[in-house]
């Protein structure tokens, strides 16, 4: 059987823009390697999850790693506390959050992420002030800072189970079920939690929502006050005095491991707790990711060496790559091309360059389109490619949004991916 590598690339795909002669960011940066694989491979587009839906990181995964989320999906806070560590029974209630700046009337949203320059020392001092001084008046609760504005909270009622099928405050994602749906355009104002639709009676959903709007108030009352504040108020940063929370689920999701399912050994080298705990709760082995030297020349040859390194023991590699999706959010299309040019020098470049591409079957797509002039997730479906081994050129002649309209792959389920790279892989 040949080698598989199979690579996400975070928020890769895009919109065409005025100041790029109205082409992508993919379409507009050199990329001399991915477009090679293209070339000596096959093209075609792909829906994440399904077509009409802008997901989050984590539903868009689990479905690219051949799981129906319809079925093993139970929200992202269960997948956040698991990755981060944190027991939780069923019946408990976790959440994604971030710590956000908030205006001085309590409710008007001045930044999601706090100005995304939350320092680690700030935030560990600001989840121990949230642990200590904040109660909640029928549950107890678990805090924790994860990476940068991000964190995970699990709560646990002291009379009765809660319910993950209420709305969020974040107002940046709705819920469809329990799945996160990114919104194109939404109140910069955080939202009252109530139960989802259809549930509106259901106890547990209305003592949930009741204990997430009670843990919302209080935080933000204790987050004004710290001491951490008042320096990055002399610093002329923003305040971090709010807590923003999505995505509540009440159990862990059930998942066969990949080995299981395809009778191969599949390890993870991914960076972020949400990657992470996806990957082990499919049973993938993970690949210590390297510290970022803060240089991408430098960081990204050595994570291709990982990624071979990794090859001779695993008969397959699973890489999920960060760095596009936040310049995209944040609206910088010229950072967007920059990095994408970075990881096709320095990272693809020095990955293939040593495989050996015959006995390689090697796939790169995205988990999620991310436009820059939404500045969020969209429904657009993303570019994939897949070459190496005896797969026969289709023509395609880059890899990009538009040229993968006419690879021969068409539009391809997400699903449907792994089961295909096995095929070709001789599996």
């Amino acid at each position: 059987m040949k080698k598989i590598i199979y690579i996400i690339l975070d928020g890769l795909a895009d919109a065409p823009i005025k100041e790029l002669k109205n082409k992508t960011p993919l379409e507009s940066a050199v990329t001399v390697s991915m477009d090679r694989l293209a070339r000596e491979g096959i093209t075609g587009l792909v829906y994440p999850v399904e077509r009409g839906v802008a997901p989050e990181s984590d539903l868009a995964l689990l479905s690219l790693l051949s799981y129906d989320p319809s079925v093993s999906y139970t929200g992202r806070g269960p997948l956040e506390a698991y990755a981060a560590g944190i027991t939780m029974s069923e019946g408990n209630i976790a959440l994604r959050v971030n710590f956000a700046a908030i205006a001085k009337d309590g409710k008007t949203i001045i930044d999601r992420r706090a100005g995304r320059d939350i320092s680690h020392e700030e935030a560990c001092a600001l989840a121990k002030e949230i642990n200590s001084k904040v109660s909640l008046t029928s549950a107890t609760f678990e805090f924790q800072h994860t990476v940068g504005y991000r964190g995970v909270l699990v709560i646990k009622g002291m009379h009765t189970k809660l319910s993950g099928y209420i709305t969020n405050t974040d107002p940046a994602y709705e819920r469809k079920g329990l799945w996160g749906i990114a919104r194109p355009d939404f109140p910069m104002s955080v939202q009252t939690v109530v139960p989802l639709s259809g549930y509106e009676n259901f106890y547990e959903a209305r003592e949930a929502a009741a204990l997430i709007n009670e843990f919302t108030v209080k935080c933000s009352r204790v987050l004004e006050k710290s001491p951490v504040n008042k320096k990055r108020e002399e610093a002329n940063k923003l305040p971090v005095n709010m807590v923003l929370c999505r995505d509540a689920g009440d159990r862990l999701p059930k998942l066969v491991s990949l080995r299981e399912k395809t009778g191969v050994a599949f390890c993870a080298f991914v960076q972020m707790p949400i990657e992470k705990g996806i990957a082990r709760l499919a049973g993938m082995d993970l690949i210590e990711f390297p510290s970022s030297m803060g240089h991408l020349d430098v960081d990204y040859p050595i994570w291709a060496k990982v990624a071979r390194d990794a090859m001779k023991r695993y008969d397959g590699v699973y890489i999920h790559l960060k760095g596009l999706d936040e310049p995209a959010h944040d609206g910088d299309f010229r950072k967007k091309k920059e990095i994408l040019e970075m990881i096709d020098k320095f990272f693809f470049a020095h990955l293939i360059s040593e495989l050996d591409i015959k006995n390689t079957i090697i796939c790169v797509t995205s988990d999620h389109a991310t436009l820059c002039k939404l500045k969020a997730h969209s429904s657009d479906p993303v570019p994939v490619l897949i070459s190496g081994g005896s797969v026969k050129p289709d023509g395609s002649t880059c890899f990009s949004e538009r040229a993968a309209r006419d690879g021969s792959l068409k539009i391809i389920k997400s699903r449907d991916i792994i089961p295909l790279l096995l095929k070709l892989a001789g599996k």
